[in-house]
């Protein structure tokens, strides 16, 4: 099974500003989207039938991004994705945004999830058959600090230019 999940998509038009960058905001929803769409795909999890069938989800508890290039208007990006910490109610998901050969890093998001019930509105610990996907599927980092692994990511980068 996949660990790091990849997905293409194109920057558009109306989500950009004056100057043809991708809006800071709008990061944050081809991010989520594509994470969707990974493991739907990959994992064969679909998160909206979760939420109507077992009245379960993830709200997102807390964002930390770095902006280091911007994505232009029609250009096409590649969105990397995978799962970095678990714990029984939550995740925490590593994401990068590449230009399209994997060789210019524009944007590093942690996202934090929480399990939560729709019955009880509260936070809802993960069932057996999730927490075996998480451990099939993570991939622990060396610094487990946003900030340690963005200067980490940018070594890694310039070490290979």
């Amino acid at each position: 099974m996949e660990k790091v999940l990849k997905t293409k998509r194109k920057i558009r038009f109306q989500d950009c500003d004056p100057f043809n960058h991708l809006n800071n905001s709008k990061y944050l929803e081809y991010f989520i989207n594509a994470r969707e769409d990974q493991i739907a795909e990959h994992y064969n999890l679909d998160i909206f039938e979760l939420m109507k069938t077992a009245t379960l989800s993830w709200v997102v508890a807390s964002n930390q991004i770095s902006y280091m290039k911007p994505a232009f208007t029609m250009e096409t990006v590649v969105i990397e994705s995978q799962l970095i910490q678990y714990t029984d109610n939550v995740l925490l998901v590593e994401m990068k945004m590449w230009n399209e050969n994997e060789t210019e890093l524009k944007a590093l998001l942690w996202i934090k999830f929480v399990h939560y019930s729709l019955q009880t509105k509260k936070t809802a610990n993960h069932s057996d058959d999730l927490m075996q996907l998480f451990q099939s599927v993570v991939v622990p980092v060396e610094h487990p600090v946003f900030e340690n692994r963005y200067l980490e990511i940018i070594q890694k980068i310039k070490n290979y230019a």
